[in-house]
């Protein structure tokens, strides 16, 4: 059996008395790839800034790896430890590159991880052409292209060879060959026993690399927890919390029912 990562016990957050998460329980195992998935609002990314320690819950209990990640406790060389083994890439590329180039932002992580300047400038020329992306490692981030930032921003992070990845909505903004490239990254990264941890309303996503799948709905709470298949099947629970939709019509005697999402289209008579 893998390793339990993470633990949560009735985890909740409000923001300024307004809930963003209700009563979490969940555990995550190493190696695992879920996605979380939900109506915009039902704090997705809200789940994933507490699984990253950028925010804390106020109420309930998180565990990293059997360690309380609670403000107090949490820190020092507990804390530099989890930064080296918790990667988190933002929904926004932009949030997350600062430096002058592209080879900077991803040269900038294993240098404060305490490698030298030849490992990590070693490290980030591998990682730059293992994405594809040598090409880009002179430009300033802020003249690259919405897909070509998330590139880099991912590259950042696997700089630091993360044990977990959190993915914040990484297919906002992309091109559908650079979701293919996404695609195809991430899995490799399940193929290295990586523990990938995706937010995303993308069914697509869901269906091709998560094995398992949370699903909040628009009361901020945990309204499913299984196996993607069963959760992509299940049409009532999607239409329930706001994932797909569906619209009625009628032709004569006949009324089609439009859903959007992973299921057909189908008629009925009356």
């Amino acid at each position: 059996m893998n390793e339990e990562l993470y633990r949560l016990e009735a985890v909740s957050y409000t923001y300024n008395a307004q809930t963003a998460l209700r009563d979490l329980t969940f555990t995550v195992s190493q190696g695992e790839s879920i996605a979380v998935l939900g109506a915009n609002g039902s704090g997705k990314s809200t789940l994933l800034k507490i699984l990253n320690r950028l925010i804390y819950p106020t109420s309930g209990a998180i565990s990293y790896m059997g360690v309380s990640m609670s403000e107090a406790g949490f820190i020092g060389s507990t804390l530099k430890c989890f930064r080296e083994r918790v990667g988190f890439v933002f929904s926004e590329p932009d949030v997350q590159l600062f430096c002058p180039t592209v080879f900077d932002e991803v040269v900038f992580g294993p240098l404060q991880l305490g490698l030298s300047s030849a490992e990590a400038a070693q490290r980030s020329a591998e990682l730059l052409s293992m994405l594809g992306i040598s090409g880009l490692k002179d430009r300033p981030p802020y003249t690259l292209s919405t897909g070509e930032k998330k590139k880099v921003a991912i590259a950042s992070v696997l700089a630091n060879n993360p044990d977990v990845l959190l993915l914040d909505e990484p297919t906002n903004g992309l091109d559908p060959r650079t979701q293919v490239w996404l695609f195809e990254l991430i899995e490799s990264l399940k193929g290295l026993n990586k523990t990938c941890i995706m937010s995303t309303h993308d069914l697509s996503l869901v269906e091709d690399l998560a094995t398992r799948t949370l699903v909040l709905d628009e009361s901020h709470s945990l309204a499913a927890d299984g196996p993607s298949r069963d959760i992509l099947s299940n049409k009532d629970l999607l239409l329930a919390a706001n994932i797909i939709h569906e619209h009625t019509h009628r032709h004569g005697d006949v009324v089609h029912i439009h859903s959007h999402g992973p299921f057909a289209t189908h008629d009925e008579h009356d």
